[in-house]
């Protein structure tokens, strides 16, 4: 039996033992599992250490380095977000009423785990508890395939989190890494259709579309984050510059960072050069449309067509736009269904716009950081999902089940 079938196999097996254990159980293992992170901090640090130097040998860029990299505040989030998850409520069980048909018929829907969830991401280790930790409370065995800049942090946090499992008399495989990054093995992953019920990858355009176009197995795609700050025209500017500086320069590594400005041509000559002051302080690389690159020294003159770049680096691409309308097309064209944010002090134009604009999370006069599975109140997330089945935006653990029908009769039989 290859190396994969019997991890697959060995994780539908470990799934059925968090079928009936019980949700204090699963609380008294997530807040060891936090625990354990915090006093193994120092062994996970020297393996994160490990990967850094073999990714900067390979000269990986500053947006994969960001998320690469691990810190004591980083692992501390690892940790609280973890407890966070153990004090919420268990989706698993909860049942609720359908409908009672004529001939009395009792039709409920409870919601179930999926079952076996694989993961597949990139430079990312703290995936690796965030994933194990929901895929654990919502009753489900992960399997993990990291890629190689990762793979010895990866394994480092899931030994850690496989050495309390084991110490609660449950499976190890209900958390697993896988230990070879090789991409035969990771195809060889994708056809276990049997054994695995959903693949989620998150990572770069690449990765999604070689999961997508090759997997056996549904896949619920996190692709990438081209969000959108749109300034209207009623907008409270100050409020507005403070959004613009957060969303893109707090962390620009991420995918809730802002790629794209878009601001109203009525206030385009006051507002524009302010952004041009703050965003040369810090040291922001402009690219704009003809109409905006008046307003910066340095611009990079962008074509229509050239709009919707994740630059995941201190760069954003600015459009003057004729109004709602105009901003909402652009939305339309270039973005990619994962957060868009307006400013406004208009109640009409900011309903409008999370009306219309076809994204997994619309904000109003909010900084597009906030989406985030933790600041949502989800504890971590396993990801952002922009398409639309079986979730959209960031997935908690009530994304990790689904619901199946149950039918209470007492003789009924179908004339």
């Amino acid at each position: 039996m290859s190396v994969i079938k019997n991890l697959t196999l060995g994780a539908v097996k470990a799934s059925k033992t968090l079928a009936v254990l019980d949700e204090s159980i699963k609380n008294q293992v997530l807040l060891a599992m936090a625990k354990a992170l915090r006093q193994q901090q120092q062994v996970i640090l020297t393996a994160n250490e490990q990967d850094l130097v073999s990714a900067k040998q390979n000269n990986l860029g500053s947006a994969m380095l960001d998320r690469l990299t691990l810190d004591p505040q980083r692992i501390e989030a690892m940790a609280s977000g973890i407890e966070v998850i153990a004090g919420l409520e268990d989706p698993v069980g909860a049942q609720r009423v359908v409908s009672e048909r004529p001939n009395g018929l009792q039709i409920h829907k409870m919601r179930v785990p999926l079952g076996v969830v694989c993961m597949i991401f990139e430079a990312r280790p703290n995936v690796t508890a965030d994933a194990g930790a929901l895929c654990f409370k919502s009753g489900n065995a992960v399997i993990l395939r990291g890629g190689k800049e990762a793979l010895i942090s990866s394994l480092a946090i899931a030994d850690v989190l496989q050495d309390v499992l084991i110490s609660f008399d449950l499976p190890k495989e209900l958390i697993t890494v896988v230990p070879d990054p090789s991409r035969d093995l990771m195809f060889e992953l994708m056809q276990q259709r049997d054994s695995i019920d959903v693949i989620i990858p998150r990572g770069g355009e690449g990765l999604i579309n070689f999961v997508t176009d090759n997997s056996k197995i549904p896949v619920i795609q996190h692709f990438k984050g081209v969000c959108h700050l749109y300034i209207d025209k009623d907008a409270d500017q100050s409020v507005a510059m403070d959004l613009l500086i957060n969303g893109k320069t707090s962390r620009t590594g991420v995918c809730n960072a802002i790629e794209g400005l878009l601001v109203d041509q009525s206030i385009a000559a006051e507002f524009l050069p302010k952004v041009a002051e703050k965003l040369k302080e810090k040291h922001v690389k402009v690219h704009a449309c003809g109409s905006a690159c008046q307003y910066f020294s340095n611009a990079n003159l962008l074509e229509v067509e050239d709009f919707g770049q994740e630059y995941l680096e201190l760069e954003i691409a600015i459009r003057i736009v004729g109004g709602v309308d105009d901003a909402m097309a652009h939305i339309d064209r270039f973005g990619s269904h994962h957060t868009e944010v307006i400013c406004t002090r208009n109640e009409l134009t900011a309903k409008r716009f999370q009306r219309s604009v076809d994204a997994s999370v619309v904000m109003v006069n909010a900084s597009s950081r906030f989406s985030d599975g933790s600041e949502l109140g989800l504890g971590a997330e396993i990801g952002i999902a922009t398409t639309k089945l079986h979730a959209y935006g960031p997935m908690g653990i009530e994304s990790l089940t689904t619901e199946k029908y149950l039918v209470m009769g007492d003789g009924q039989i179908r004339a």
